[in-house]
């Protein structure tokens, strides 16, 4: 995504008094407590993390909704990863980062995760199909052959207690809104899908707990949109969350997306799943009861981001 313009118009807030408005929105939102036994998975794409200028305040923000969670994918962390690493050292000691290298649009995808409750593991890497297998990524209506990802979603496994999960952290390409993206967008939703289904079948998949979350600029979660139709072909489930809020805070899309393979993973979704709509209380005074909506999301897409957290709770209790 190109940089968002810098806001020609200056605001300072006050960063506890934003804090208390997230934290009582948070529980209005029902984002439960890290708990023994849960693992509270999180995905949020900070637009272009590193090469817009985000101030000490901003990351403060940041920090403080990224600590609600055990680990969090992180999508369009850019080359620079000073923002990124900033944040983290806000966060308890405990927490780490792993980040992918720059791929499409000179991102990296990272996670951010607590390792008192997650212990990596021994596999990490990316999705990869070899040139020999593109002609399997196909799809009825689209001519359009795959040629692999402008950015490879980057995977690593982590065990909570005595379970494996394996976190796939996408940002599929967007383009436009034009046919030859759409369907670009979809072979490459699709190959996601197709990853999964052959994890789970073959017999020396590292883990069959997969959690496939992030960007993947699908504009409707619901069976007539082609993405939504690329990634549930082969069985890859989307549960509804409680919110049913849009993730994108500027118009009803619902770009980022958790998905579960139904025979493993769906089986330790809690039910508790959601979007976090932070723009909804923060500052306020700029908001201006909205009479001033143009410079608020101007700044909000910035100096935080223009997508919402998803977050999702999965048990890791012993059966």
């Amino acid at each position: 995504m190109p940089v968002f313009p810098k806001p020609g118009f200056a605001f300072e807030y006050d960063v506890p008094a934003e804090i208390a408005r997230l934290r009582q929105h948070k529980q209005k939102r029902a984002i439960p407590k890290r708990e023994p036994g849960k693992v509270l998975a999180a995905t949020w794409n900070i637009a272009n993390f590193g090469a817009q200028h985000r101030r000490d305040q901003d990351r403060s923000i940041m920090a403080e909704i990224i600590g609600w969670f055990d680990i969090v994918a992180i999508q369009e962390c850019r080359g620079n990863f000073g923002d990124l690493f900033d944040v983290h050292h806000k966060l308890p000691k405990s927490y780490r980062v792993i980040m992918s290298d720059v791929a499409g649009n000179d991102e990296r995808m990272a996670f951010i995760y607590d390792s008192k409750k997650l212990t990596l593991l021994e596999e990490i890497g990316e999705i990869a199909f070899p040139p020999s297998r593109f002609k399997t990524i196909k799809l009825p209506g689209i001519n359009l052959s795959f040629d692999g990802f402008d950015r490879s979603p980057y995977l690593a496994a982590f065990a909570a207690r005595n379970v494996s999960l394996m976190f796939v952290n996408v940002h599929l390409f967007y383009g436009n809104n034009k046919s030859p993206s759409i369907a670009r967008r979809s072979l490459e939703t699709f190959a996601v899908a197709k990853w999964a289904d052959l994890r789970q079948k073959s017999s020396s998949a590292f883990t069959r707990d997969l959690v496939a979350l992030g960007d993947f600029n699908m504009p409707k979660c619901e069976p007539g949109d082609p993405i939504f139709k690329a990634l549930t072909r082969l069985g890859l489930e989307l549960p509804e969350h409680s919110t049913q809020i849009a993730s994108s805070i500027s118009s009803d899309a619902n770009y980022d997306q958790i998905a579960f393979l139904p025979q493993t993973t769906q089986q330790r979704f809690t039910g508790l799943k959601g979007v976090f709509d932070y723009d909804t209380v923060i500052f306020p005074d700029l908001w201006q009861n909205g009479t001033n909506q143009k410079n608020f999301r101007t700044y909000l897409r910035y100096y935080l981001s223009d997508h919402r957290p998803m977050w999702v709770q999965l048990s890791v209790q012993a059966p």
